[in-house]
């Protein structure tokens, strides 16, 4: 009966200070991570590795487990399904963006198997912070699953303003992700259909909505290089075929990309197709390409330009 007592006791006596550490660990660590997104570059560099040492440090100090963490084996095999289903909707979307005109390619000139991949990889990084991280201590600090699970879908899509696209769909993906961890404990297939998902927004929304996937600071600060702004006032070449710039209505516009007309009015867009050089030294094509919608009375103006630089390493 003594042992029993002592035992009880102690409990008592440690769960104020899990609760105490718990709620240290999230503070620390969702203040450093939206510090690295709200500043800018070289102090951005120090303060991501500052809130990766961070999430490390004290995840390794807690000794939950791989099982615990999803990082197991454990309902890996029964939560593919999930992957499964974010294809179907992925290849869904992108077929749709075909129709309608708005499938680009990814921005940036590294390969295209190489971009997926790193976005892969990040993606699971982000389910491990959401689930295994933010998840896990929110259940031991608030009661329930339902509080936990809204407690942790709101800081995941605070962490994406003010990017209008990404923040209502982590806001939804959040919640239904966090479910899903709960019920199968692993955060891999989540991961991959995460990865899916948002390479399918980033090939299927105009990058002028999503500034390139960006958030925080990154998202303001995105904007056209200049000699991307000044192609609207260029012609295009004899071999193009096609004026710089034709009239059309607003609802035919909007027919064609799929989006409303309110959206579409003072819409800008750009991209680049880069010919990598083969050698240092060697010259490199940009092709540098421009489009603008502008309001009209009752249309919308589209503005359509190609520019080709030749460069050097």
């Amino acid at each position: 009966m003594a042992t029993e007592a002592a035992s009880a006791a102690l409990i008592r006596t440690d769960q104020p200070r899990s609760t105490r550490r718990d709620l240290l660990e999230l503070t620390v660590g969702y203040t450093l991570i939206l510090a690295t997104i709200w500043t800018a570059n070289p102090t951005q560099r120090v303060l991501y590795w500052l809130a990766f040492a961070w999430i490390v440090a004290t995840t390794w100090a807690r000794r939950d487990g791989w099982t615990a963490l999803g990082l197991g084996r454990k309902g890996l095999l029964q939560s593919l399904w999930v992957f499964g289903v974010a294809l179907v909707l992925s290849a869904g979307m992108i077929f749709l963006a075909w129709r309608t005109h708005t499938l680009h390619r990814l921005h940036g000139p590294t390969p295209i198997y190489l971009h997926g991949w790193g976005y892969i990889v990040w993606s699971i990084m982000q389910q491990f912070l959401l689930q295994s991280y933010f998840l896990l201590r929110l259940l031991r600090l608030l009661p329930g699953k339902a509080a936990p699970i809204l407690a942790a879908t709101g800081i995941f899509a605070l962490a994406h303003l003010p990017n209008p696209i990404l923040t209502p769909i982590t806001l939804v993906w959040g919640a239904i992700s966090c479910v899903l961890f709960l019920r199968y404990r692993n955060i891999y297939a989540l991961g991959l259909a995460h990865g899916i998902m948002g390479l399918c927004v980033a090939v299927t929304v105009p990058n002028s909505l999503h500034h390139h996937m960006r958030v925080g600071l990154g998202y303001l600060r995105y904007h056209p290089r200049a000699q991307d702004r000044r192609l609207a006032d260029r012609r295009l070449s004899e071999q193009q075929g096609s004026p710089d710039h034709r009239w059309y209505p607003i609802q035919a516009v909007s027919l064609q990309t799929g989006f409303p007309p309110a959206l579409l009015v003072g819409w800008k867009g750009w991209d680049v197709i880069r010919h990598p050089a083969t050698e240092p030294g060697a010259p490199y094509l940009d092709f540098e390409m421009w489009a603008s919608c502008e309001p009209g009375p009752r249309r919308a103006l589209l503005l359509v330009g190609v520019e080709r630089h030749d460069r050097f390493l």
